[in-house]
């Protein structure tokens, strides 16, 4: 079996975060700025009119913490999450949603009609990337599911362009995360997996040009204040318009 450059076997991926599942939002709880952060991501797809008529997806939802900070900016949108992991998506099932926002049990590898139909007139995809098989692939086929000119905006980790954003990154797993989930759940196999995947996860360069390999356009990033700044960012791309144009 192929495996992860962490040591996981990519099918474990989902199944290490179901064995996590009841003390994630917890954990995650903890970090100061996750949820603003998640929101600020979000609010960079600049959805138009707090989402009236449009259709957007979340993209790795997990316990449904990316869902609400779409449901902030897009109260008005239809907004269809989904995730991997099982347990994750009964966590973010269990919260109270309105009636606009639905959730699909499905890896993005094996999204089908008509479980997900496209087109979308927006993507967010927090924490996704870096954990799924054949990255390059999914961001084509995510690609593929949004309108001519529409945005995605990838919330996700990336230290390798920066030292002292490598340094900062190692020193909280190490001293923070790695420990905090060992204390929770006697084991600390997934956050040993967050630290090992984020350390060798694609510099924010290197990850504009695979937004572009994938057929996006006008790839661009921000990051966000406060300790991650510099380790966690917003990478916006579009879906190009039939002409070429963006």
């Amino acid at each position: 079996m192929k495996r992860r450059h962490d040591g996981l076997p990519r099918a474990a991926v989902p199944l290490a975060f179901d064995s996590d599942a009841g003390r994630y939002d917890r954990l995650v709880g903890m970090n100061p700025g996750y949820h603003k952060h998640l929101r600020l991501s979000a609010a960079r797809l600049e959805v138009p009119d707090r989402g009236r008529g449009m259709r957007v997806l979340d993209a790795g939802c997990g316990t449904g913490a990316s869902t609400a900070a779409l449901v902030r900016v897009a109260p008005e949108a239809e907004i269809v999450a989904f995730d991997a992991s099982a347990r994750m998506l009964d966590r973010a099932r269990g919260k109270q949603w309105p009636d606009s926002v639905r959730f699909v049990h499905t890896r993005v590898e094996d999204i089908s009609e008509p479980e997900i139909s496209g087109p979308f007139d927006a993507i967010f995809a927090a924490y996704l990337v870096r954990n799924v098989a054949e990255p390059d692939t999914q961001l084509h086929k995510l690609r593929g599911l949004l309108r001519p000119g529409a945005p995605m905006v990838v919330h996700e980790y990336s230290v390798r362009d920066r030292i002292a954003a490598q340094a900062v990154w190692h020193l909280m797993c190490w001293t923070v995360i790695i420990p905090l989930g060992y204390i929770a759940n006697g084991r600390a196999g997934l956050y040993r997996h967050l630290w090992r995947s984020v350390a060798t996860f694609d510099g924010e360069h290197a990850f504009q040009r695979r937004l572009e390999a994938a057929g996006f356009v006008d790839p661009q990033h921000e990051t966000v204040p406060g300790w991650q700044r510099n380790i966690v960012h917003s990478f916006k791309a579009s879906a190009p318009m039939p002409d070429g144009g963006i």
